[in-house]
């Protein structure tokens, strides 16, 4: 697996207009209607995988180091960031920032892995039909 390209300060962008479906009571983590901390989640996710993604490889979240500080209202945009600060093998690290149009609601780390598409693939199938996975 060519992971050569993959260098600290690639940066990667998600964004989002709070709707109510994106909100705590929407998707059952709170009951203020704002955006929910899944939400904000998914989206560093998002910006991590826009910053990297090579040819015929998925990475897949392994950790995640998060803070959620500020409350976001519905109809408000959110950006979130990602830069790739650090590889190490297949495992990617990134510093995550989402921000909505007045301030900074989240930061944290992010780290993903790297894996082969068919071959995660046929792991998942092997295990959903009972069969003890292999390698």
């Amino acid at each position: 697996m060519d992971l050569s390209k993959l260098r600290p300060g690639l940066v990667g962008a998600a964004d989002l207009r709070v709707g109510v479906e994106h909100t705590a009571p929407s998707i059952g983590s709170g009951v203020i209607p704002v955006l929910g901390t899944p939400v904000m989640i998914n989206l560093m996710e998002g910006a991590a995988l826009a910053a990297v993604l090579p040819v015929g490889h998925q990475s897949l979240g392994i950790h995640l180091d998060v803070r959620h500080i500020a409350a976001t209202p519905i109809g408000m945009r959110v950006r979130a960031t990602a830069e790739l600060t650090n590889v190490e093998g297949r495992t990617l690290t990134f510093r995550v920032e989402a921000r909505d149009e007045t301030e900074v609601i989240g930061d944290g780390t992010h780290q993903r892995v790297v894996v082969n598409v068919a071959r995660f693939d046929q792991r998942v199938q092997r295990k959903a039909g009972g069969a003890p996975p292999t390698g």
